[in-house]
């Protein structure tokens, strides 16, 4: 093998590895898209219906005690829920999916927008994700900052590595 065939296939290889990257971005973030769209389509069912009930009955599903103090906000939170809110915020799950499944299909295409849309939402969260961490340390939020600043930087170098040369 020549120095210049050797040279083509490492280049080939390291540019399928660089697209390995971006679909699984762009996965992930059809994914978090999917999760937020049946969520929505969950408060739809909970219309006309009695949501307080619905949150007891979720808390004691999943064995938490109803008097301690996220299970007794999320059900003060139920308690003042009405109709005009569930339609809201399954809007909101709608419009925010739309603009994730958009994202996500302009990653898998290798659109530079979407490089580019990516990187900004995802860096727009990492001040409030690590203010987070600073008030308290969990696993969780551990984990949804390092997702988030591993996507971030992702994102960084494979935009940035596509720029176009200048010539001197």
């Amino acid at each position: 093998m020549t120095k210049k065939q050797s040279h083509h296939t490492e280049g080939k290889k390291r540019t399928e590895h660089r697209e390995v990257g971006l679909k699984t971005v762009a996965l992930f973030e059809g994914a978090k898209g999917a999760i937020v769209l049946l969520t929505g389509f969950g408060l739809l069912l909970l219309i006309h219906r009695d949501v307080h009930h619905a949150a007891a009955a979720l808390i004691r599903h999943l064995h938490f005690n109803p008097a301690s103090k996220y299970p007794r906000i999320f059900l003060d939170l139920a308690d003042r829920t009405n109709d005009a809110n569930l339609w809201f915020m399954a809007c909101a799950a709608a419009i925010y999916s739309a603009v994730r499944f958009a994202e996500a299909v302009g990653l898998w295409l290798d659109r530079r927008w979407a490089e580019w849309f990516g990187l900004l939402t995802g860096a727009i969260y990492l001040p409030i994700e690590l203010f987070e961490l600073i008030k308290k340390l969990t696993w969780p939020r551990i984990t949804v900052f390092v997702v988030n600043a591993f996507v971030v930087i992702y994102l960084l170098m494979y935009t940035l590595s596509k720029r176009p040369k200048t010539r001197k």
